[in-house]
């Protein structure tokens, strides 16, 4: 085993965390615009429009505007605020550091592949502080190509110049992770998300914490 690859969203990035705060926060930054809406209303149904980070902020922002009489404020106006303030909200699962110290210590290569937007991306990995650990970092927007077509796990392997049976990917979606890393040559962990009770990835963990000792005995 020569490079581990992982995703962000759900993996390294506590995202559901992270966007409950940001938007705890977001809310009352912006709160002379969006008092027509109760909080807690304003955070539920921006969750459920974005469904987990699937729908592009700027359509889950013209959503809420067309829905709410928000007194001059505008859909643009909300994305630049997270744009401009949602790294400060972002919350890593516990040992992301110690891991990715680890890993850099014991040789491997580190690769991040991640779909979305490359300007929000980035400020996730930033706001995290991982961004120096990895050799390669991969975002859908800029290569032109998403998880879970396999090119984009090919180009990352070929950058790294190692190959598939050498490498491991790290994630936590069933299609876009596991299953999509399995049909490029790589072996695959699943970072368990419940309900959902088998990923038919290589080997699965609960905490990134498990997962040195996992590569090592491989």
């Amino acid at each position: 085993m020569e490079a581990i690859l992982f995703d962000l969203d759900g993996t390294l990035l506590d995202r559901k965390s992270s966007v409950q705060v940001f938007l705890d926060k977001q809310y009352d930054r912006l709160y002379p615009w969006l008092k027509s809406m109760e909080k807690e209303a304003y955070i539920s149904r921006f969750t459920e429009l974005e469904r987990n980070g699937y729908v592009w902020k700027d359509k889950v922002y013209q959503q809420l505007i067309e829905e709410n009489e928000f007194s001059r404020c505008s859909s643009e106006m909300l994305l630049d605020d997270y744009i401009e303030h949602f790294q400060e909200s972002c919350i890593p699962f516990e040992g992301l550091h110690t891991l990715l110290y680890a890993l850099r210590s014991k040789g491997y290569k580190l690769a991040l592949i991640t779909n979305g937007r490359e300007k929000m991306q980035m400020r996730s990995i930033q706001g995290l502080g991982i961004e120096l650990f990895f050799d390669q970092i991969l975002i859908s927007a800029k290569e032109g190509c998403a998880k879970p077509d396999a090119e984009i796990f090919h180009r990352a392997l070929n950058r790294l110049n190692v190959l598939p049976q050498n490498a491991v990917y790290v994630g936590d979606h069933i299609d876009n992770d596991i299953k999509a890393a399995k049909r490029a040559g790589l072996k695959t962990i699943w970072k368990k998300q419940p309900p959902i009770d088998d990923s038919h990835a290589d080997a699965e963990i609960d905490q990134l914490s498990e997962l040195i000792d996992l590569i090592e005995s491989w």
